[in-house]
C-alpha cells in the first residue's frame, strides 16, 4: 500500500502538492473547509453581472515555470492564452500617451538596447540603474535600493512592482522585487509573454485538478474544516475535523496548505505574516471592442490593469486599502469612465460587480517577509505550503505552486528516510 498523505486546504498550493503526490503513487486525501476549491484563485457565477467571473484577475507569465508546469500536469496548459510574443500595451491617462513595450521572444533582455522597444523617453542608463535591485537582500527596502522616480519608474517599474508586491514599491522588500525582476524583465521576452486563463481560473487551474485527483483514486472533501491537530512524539498523530477524526498511521504525512491565520491557530507558536493589503477587482458585462488587447497596463489613473475577456471587461487595482470603504457604485462609475477613455467605448455603466479582497496578500515588506516560515516544521510528518510561506517570491500563483511542489518533495523525502 502506498503511503497516505492528507492535504489540508484545496487552494492552488494544496492542489499542486496533491497532484504531485498522487502522480507519485501516494494515497491522497484533500480536506477543504469551504464548499469550493481554489482559495483566492477561483471563479463563481455572479448574479449582478449574469456572468461567471473570477474573484481576482491573476496574470501569469510564460516564465512562471512552476505554474505553467502545474497547468500542463492537469492537462490545461492550452487554457492559458496570450500573444505570440511578449508585448505589453500601456496607456497614460494623464496625457493619453500610448505605447507598447516589446520584449520580443528571446532569452536575453536585448530589448533595452532598442529605442523603439523601450519605454518612450528612457535610455539604457535608466535600466542599468535598476541593477542594485537584482541581488538586494529581502531585508532592504526597494526605496533604498533604487530611485523610485523618473519616466522608467513611473511607466514600467512602479506598475510591475505594485502588481507583484501589492504594496507601494518604495516600502516593499527589495529582495522580493529583485526576484520578480530577475524572472521577468531580466529573463528576456521568452519569459515575459502574458498568459490569462481566458475561460476562468476555476476552469483552467482548479476544477481539472480536482477531477484528475478523484479519477486517480484520491478523495477531495469540501466543508471539511480541520479543527485541531493532535501531536505526539514529534509527529501529528490525528486530525480532528469536529464531527469526525482521522488517526494517522506511522508512515502517513500531512501538508498544511491553509492561510496564515488558521495555520497559526492550528500550530501554536508558528510565526506568520500578520499584516495584509487589499486588492480591488471590477467586472463589467460589456464585450470588449474589436481589436482590444487582452491586457493593457494603465498609469496616471485609478485603473492599473485592464483585462479583456470574451464577454467582459475587468480591472485590477493593487494596494487597494484606500478603496475598501468607498461606496461601491461611486467606485464602479469612476472605473467605468476610465475604461471608456482607455477603449473608446461610449456607453452608460453596464451591469457590474466590485470584488474587494481585504486580505488579498501579506504585506511584501521586509518586516512581514521576515515572518514567513519555511516548509519544514518541528513535527516530522508535517510540512507547510502556501504563498505566504518562504518561497522567495511575493504572494503569487507561481509562489503558491512552488510551495506545493516543495511540500510534495519533502513528503517524498520523509518517505525515503524511513
Amino acid at each position: 500500500m502506498p503511503n497516505t498523505v492528507h492535504i489540508i486546504g484545496a487552494g492552488i498550493s494544496g492542489l499542486s502538492a496533491a497532484i504531485r503526490l498522487a502522480k507519485a503513487g501516494y494515497q491522497v486525501h484533500v480536506h477543504e473547509a469551504m464548499q469550493q476549491a481554489g482559495g483566492r484563485c477561483r471563479s463563481y457565477f455572479d448574479a449582478a453581472t449574469g456572468l461567471t467571473i473570477d474573484n481576482g484577475n491573476h496574470l501569469l507569465l510564460s516564465g512562471n515555470s512552476a505554474a505553467v508546469g502545474y497547468a500542463r500536469s492537469i492537462g490545461t496548459e492550452a487554457g492559458l492564452v496570450g500573444p505570440a510574443t511578449a508585448q505589453f500595451p500601456f496607456v497614460d491617462l494623464a496625457n493619453d500617451q500610448r505605447w507598447t513595450l516589446q520584449l520580443g521572444d528571446g532569452r536575453l533582455p536585448l530589448w533595452v538596447l532598442d529605442d523603439a522597444r523601450r519605454v518612450p523617453g528612457t535610455t539604457l542608463r535608466d535600466y542599468l540603474a535598476l541593477m542594485p535591485l537584482i541581488w538586494a537582500p529581502t531585508s532592504r527596502l526597494v526605496g533604498d535600493a533604487i530611485r523610485c522616480e523618473g519616466t522608467l519608474y513611473r511607466n514600467l517599474v512602479q506598475p510591475l512592482l505594485l502588481a507583484a508586491l501589492n504594496v507601494d514599491p518604495p516600502e516593499g522588500s527589495a529582495g522580493l522585487a529583485g526576484a520578480v525582476v530577475r524572472e521577468t524583465l531580466l529573463a528576456g521576452g521568452k519569459a515575459c509573454r502574458p498568459l490569462i486563463a481566458r475561460d476562468g481560473l476555476s476552469a483552467v487551474l482548479v476544477e481539472p485538478a480536482v477531477e484528475l485527483l478523484r479519477s486517480s483514486g484520491a478523495s477531495v472533501q469540501f466543508g471539511h474544516e480541520l479543527r485541531k491537530l493532535t501531536m505526539a512524539d514529534n509527529k501529528i498523530s490525528a486530525l480532528d475535523f469536529g464531527d469526525d477524526s482521522v488517526a494517522l498511521g506511522p508512515d502517513d504525512a500531512v501538508v498544511l496548505a491553509v492561510p496564515p491565520r488558521p495555520a497559526a491557530s492550528l500550530l501554536p507558536g508558528l510565526k506568520t505574516p500578520g499584516k495584509y493589503r487589499a486588492i480591488v477587482n471590477a467586472h463589467f458585462n460589456y464585450a470588449p471592442p474589436h481589436g482590444q488587447p487582452p491586457l493593457v497596463g494603465v498609469v496616471g489613473g485609478l485603473v492599473e490593469w485592464l483585462f479583456a475577456f470574451p464577454n467582459r471587461l475587468s480591472v485590477t487595482i493593487s494596494n487597494g486599502d484606500r478603496l475598501v470603504e468607498l461606496p461601491r457604485e461611486q467606485l464602479a462609475q469612476q472605473i467605468w469612465q476610465e475604461i471608456c477613455t482607455l477603449t473608446g467605448i461610449v456607453a452608460d455603466l453596464p451591469p457590474w460587480q466590485i470584488v474587494r479582497e481585504r486580505r488579498a496578500t501579506f504585506e511584501a515588506t521586509p518586516e512581514q517577509n521576515a515572518l514567513r516560515p519555511g516548509a519544514i516544521t518541528a513535527w516530522n510528518n508535517l510540512v507547510l505550503a502556501g504563498d505566504w510561506t518562504d518561497t522567495g517570491l511575493p504572494a503569487t500563483i507561481e509562489g503558491s505552486v512552488r510551495s506545493g511542489n516543495r511540500a510534495a518533495e519533502l513528503v517524498q523525502a520523509i518517505g525515503r528516510s524511513r
